[in-house]
């Protein structure tokens, strides 16, 4: 049996980053991860650039059941800090849209970099290892602390591992979420919370796809490829979303950034309202058009919007593409503007899981310490990445959140060290 402070299970962003920073703040450190592959969501980032972080983070580009948890661990880790270890490794990097921060060359460089803060930490990783069950330590007289409930615990774990048999002081699940399962996402850090005590909040697809009714879509799906800027919303006071950025048509539905974001936000029956023409305001350039212009409709449409999405909202309301613009009747060109600035439809669902970037939901941060992520229930158990329920936007956010709550994490576990 092997013995460490510190047992990380989950080699993704959060655990490598916890791992190495623990190991340089004076921890015995063991990582485990199920995969063979390292840390392969890094690897696919970015189109294979990785988008590590945003420049421009606040506590409301995240979501959560418990919107202030997130504000102290991103506070105390900016993207700054990690925009500093990027460039001590020196990696070149470039700013490509809204603050978002992406690799000039490949997203193995912040593999490669993480990895050697492991070993600078000297960090021992054992891949690919399952681990079969995780038991706390019994409660004792002489060790017990307090937990959430007022009942007593003890601070300590074994490991039962396909490597072998592991007891550790501390144990952090940087096991990630259910997005991607080709890549190895599994539910094992969900059902290891929940058999400890812990409430999950209801895990669901996030920045994913979505689909629509067949026979629904059918009049838009001739516009797949098509990709337009819009301002796509739904929800309702605090729970709305609204966003502005490209729009995508596929053969089922809706992609791109705009419906990436907004699928976030989305829940089951909700419709979404959409602005094609998010900088004009349609009517008034329709009806000077038609004082002013002797353009065909289709034609002056077609000057506004890209061609087949003019000619598919003229079918779609049954208007004449080629009547002259002073033919046209008021009202059907304030329908049309009202149709194209106010568009409104309801997703059927999402492409799901295999479609989606991160998890929305997952562990509860209310029984979690805001200032180090560990539990209120389990002493000794910490929780950090996507595991947990705060979920970021599109745009660098989740990254920044696994560096933030790692680093949280990994700070109150050993004395102060120069580059931790």
């Amino acid at each position: 049996m092997q013995t460490f402070d510190l047992v990380v299970i989950g080699a993704g962003a959060a655990g490598l980053f916890c791992a190495g920073m623990a190991g340089q703040r004076g921890q015995r450190v063991l990582l485990l991860d199920h995969s063979e592959r390292l840390a392969e969501k890094i690897r696919i980032s970015g189109g294979g650039r990785c988008n590590f972080t945003n420049k421009d983070v606040t506590p409301a580009n995240f979501l959560s059941e418990n919107p202030a948890f997130c504000r102290s661990a991103l506070a105390r880790y900016s993207s700054q800090d990690f925009i500093a270890l990027v460039q001590k490794h020196g990696i070149r990097f470039h700013e490509k849209h809204k603050g978002q921060l992406f690799c000039d060359d490949s997203s193995e460089q912040i593999i490669q970099m993480l990895l050697k803060e492991c070993e600078a930490g000297g960090v021992q990783r054992w891949q690919p290892c399952t681990v079969v069950d995780v038991q706390p330590a019994t409660p004792s007289a002489n060790t017990s602390t307090s937990t959430i409930d007022g009942s007593s615990a003890s601070r300590g774990f074994t490991l039962e591992t396909s490597q072998g048999v592991v007891q550790t002081r501390s144990l952090v699940v940087a096991t990630g979420g259910l997005s991607i399962p080709k890549i190895g996402a599994s539910d094992w850090g969900l059902r290891l919370a929940k058999r400890l005590g812990h409430n999950i909040i209801e895990p669901r697809a996030a920045l994913v796809p979505l689909t629509f009714d067949a026979a629904a879509w059918a009049p838009f799906s001739a516009l797949s490829g098509l990709s337009l800027p819009a301002v796509v919303s739904t929800g309702k006071g605090k729970a709305r979303g609204s966003f502005l950025e490209d729009l995508l048509f596929t053969h089922r539905g809706l992609s791109g950034p705009a419906i990436l974001q907004i699928s976030s936000y989305w829940a089951e029956g909700e419709h979404l309202q959409i602005d094609l023409s998010p900088d004009l305001d349609l009517l008034p350039k329709l009806l000077a058009a038609k004082s002013d212009s002797r353009r065909q409709l289709g034609n002056e449409l077609a000057s506004l919007f890209p061609q087949r999405l003019a000619q598919a909202w003229l079918e779609r309301l049954g208007l004449t593409s080629s009547r002259t613009m002073p033919e046209c009747k008021n009202r059907d060109l304030q329908n049309l503007a009202a149709q194209l600035q106010g568009w409104q439809l309801t997703p059927s669902g999402s492409e799901g899981w295999r479609k989606a970037e991160v998890m929305r939901g997952g562990v509860d941060t209310r029984e979690l310490n805001s200032q180090d992520m560990q539990s209120k229930r389990v002493p000794g158990l910490y929780f950090i990445g996507e595991v947990v329920d705060v979920t970021g936007w599109l745009g660098g956010y989740n990254f920044q959140w696994a560096w933030a709550s790692a680093a949280a994490c990994a700070r109150s576990l050993g004395g102060n060290v120069s580059n931790a």
